[in-house]
């Protein structure tokens, strides 16, 4: 036998080599603390491999975020700066990204980057994935590392979030947007908001709301989703991104996610002008229990007005993230503090639905809408 050390190769080695080369079974379940970047670039290898890689991104079906809040200390966008880092450690394909950060933070990159928001963006997710940006006076986000980490409210300084999420069994997300050009009957059936027995969920953020014509614009998509049997949240922001080509500059629009499917589930309260203490905020909050929706895979949204926050509550600081923090100690908030709110009380219980069913009792000021969304 040779005795060069370059040729010995050990028993266990070629126990190794079989297995990683043949057994599936093993070979998947290694797979499955392989990072999804890394995954598709393990899927190349052979085809055993490849076949166990798409197997396992089958059953990454569990969302996940990235948030900042601070200043950026280089020329990218704080939260860009984050995502290029984190988006290399997640277990899973994003397939649809809703992004909010607060208008100041939108500004940076034209400020000090040869690179726009969206290019930053565009160059961290995958091509086919679908990217919705807000940005709006204040955010509201979960640190990132752990869903029962407590939210924390934003009103001043740079903050921002990016919720991914990847294809769900039983989980339709489409993303729309319209303007004054684009907006038609056919457009609102074309993104599952009318003639849809599945829609159950619509997140929308209205901009450049108060141009002359937009409280009508803004009428004529809420009138068809007031009468539907879907949750309707959302407000009224600074901007988005990226602009739509048919949007002339400065003209107001509509952008959203329309959520259907059998295992999606949603609620919603408002916290109006009379919830104005802690125990009042906790206590309405507290309603959404009666949906007894799972916090497995659930989100919570906030979307409240930029005059309630710490002005409200009497210069106390958090007051309704830490109520729903308090109930929901399991489910991640996030959101905005806009200059309207769009929502209402839909709590589904024994198979009765409360929930407002005109248009007009959609558009709030001074308000919190708060929301669970189940993706099953």
């Amino acid at each position: 036998m040779d005795d060069n050390p370059a040729f010995d190769v050990s028993p266990s080695d070629n126990k190794a080599t079989y297995v990683l080369s043949n057994v599936v079974e093993v070979v998947e379940r290694i797979l499955t603390f392989v990072p999804t970047k890394s995954l598709l670039r393990i899927a190349s290898v052979c085809r055993l491999w490849s076949n166990c890689a798409r197997r396992v991104l089958r059953t990454q079906q569990q969302l996940t975020w990235v948030s900042v809040c601070g200043p950026s200390t280089t020329e990218v966008n704080a939260l860009c700066n984050s995502l290029t880092d984190e988006v290399e450690k997640v277990f899973l394909l994003p397939k649809v990204v809703l992004t909010m950060m607060d208008h100041e933070a939108v500004k940076v990159p034209a400020k000090r980057s040869r690179h726009s928001l969206v290019e930053e963006l565009s160059q961290v997710f995958p091509k086919n994935c679908d990217i919705m940006g807000i940005a709006a006076p204040g955010i509201v986000l979960t640190p990132s590392g752990s869903r029962s980490s407590p939210p924390k409210e934003y009103q001043e300084g740079e903050a921002g979030f990016a919720i991914m999420f990847p294809s769900m069994e039983g989980v339709h997300i489409r993303p729309f947007h319209f303007c004054k050009k684009s907006l038609s009957q056919s457009a609102l059936k074309e993104a599952g908001l009318i003639d849809n027995p599945e829609l159950r969920v619509v997140l929308l953020f209205v901009y450049e709301a108060y141009k002359p014509g937009g409280a009508q614009f803004l009428g004529q998509i809420l009138t068809p989703l007031a009468k539907s049997k879907a949750l309707i949240a959302g407000g009224i922001v600074e901007s988005v991104f990226p602009a739509s080509l048919c949007c002339s500059r400065g003209a107001y629009g509509v952008v959203g996610l329309a959520l259907s499917g059998p295992k999606v589930q949603g609620a919603s309260v408002l916290l109006d002008q009379e919830v104005s203490n802690p125990k009042a905020a906790e206590d309405t909050i507290r309603r959404l229990k009666a949906a007894k929706i799972p916090e497995r895979n659930t989100l919570g949204f906030m979307f409240a007005c930029v005059g309630r926050g710490h002005n409200y509550y009497n210069n106390q600081n958090n007051v309704e993230a830490d109520a729903f923090h308090k109930v929901f100690p399991g489910v991640p908030l996030f959101g905005l503090f806009g200059n309207g709110e769009i929502g209402c009380d839909r709590i589904v219980k024994d198979d009765y639905t409360l929930c407002d069913s005109d248009a007009d009792c959609l558009q709030h000021e001074y308000t919190t809408v708060m929301t669970l969304v189940h993706l099953g």
